[in-house]
């Protein structure tokens, strides 16, 4: 009966965990980026990669930033196919920035677990003016 039990429990959560990466998946790299310090009025950009693990097409339809400082560059438009790898580029102007800064940039997908977030932070040095 112990025996019996073990086994409904095991296909129970095999069939549990199979259901949940069904689908497009979106697995970052890195989903994360420090630049560390840099002066006012620079703008820096960075490349976040990732791959779709999961077992159908992943189409990437926008990327949402929270100001206008930070612009998303660039991302696949093209589905990315089970396997396949992307890109997303996200730039920071730190013109009229000054201090700690941390920026979220919000994919819009059709991944199964729904849209994602990338991040990045910055300190943002004033600038030193001429006398």
């Amino acid at each position: 009966m112990k025996r019996l039990a073990f086994l409904f429990a095991l296909l129970f959560s095999s069939s549990f965990i199979y259901a949940q990466t069904q689908g497009p998946a979106i697995a970052w790299d890195k989903n994360t980026h420090d630049f560390g310090d840099i002066t006012q009025g620079e703008k820096v950009e960075h490349t976040f990669k990732f791959t779709n693990t999961g077992t159908e097409p992943l189409i990437i339809t926008n990327v949402e930033v929270t100001c206008g400082c930070t612009t998303p560059k660039g991302w696949p438009r093209d589905p990315i196919n089970p396997g396949g790898r992307g890109e997303i580029t996200v730039q920071f102007d730190s013109t009229h920035k000054i201090g700690r800064q941390n920026k979220v940039s919000t994919v819009i997908s059709n991944a199964a677990a729904g849209n994602t977030q990338v991040t990045f932070s910055v300190n943002v040095l004033e600038k030193k003016r001429a006398n």
